[in-house]
């Protein structure tokens, strides 16, 4: 008895994230789901000008902090 040949390419396995957004798409019209997806852009855009703040804070004050060259 001769065994069935192997599969070269095994199908993939789909994603965590492929997976949500079929979920998604199933469950939210199309116009909740841009909404939902604008909000999230927001809130990384958030995150990120947050962390621009922070960071020119920092060098605002280590600038400030600095003792002058003496001359």
């Amino acid at each position: 008895m001769e065994a069935a040949p192997l599969r070269a390419t095994p199908r993939p396995i789909p994603s965590v994230t492929g997976a949500l957004r079929a979920i998604e798409a199933v469950l939210l019209r199309s116009g909740q789901r841009t909404a939902r997806r604008n909000a999230w852009t927001s809130v990384l855009e958030d995150r990120r000008r947050a962390k621009d703040r922070y960071d020119a804070e920092y060098v605002l004050e280590a600038a400030a902090t600095r003792r002058p060259h003496a001359t």
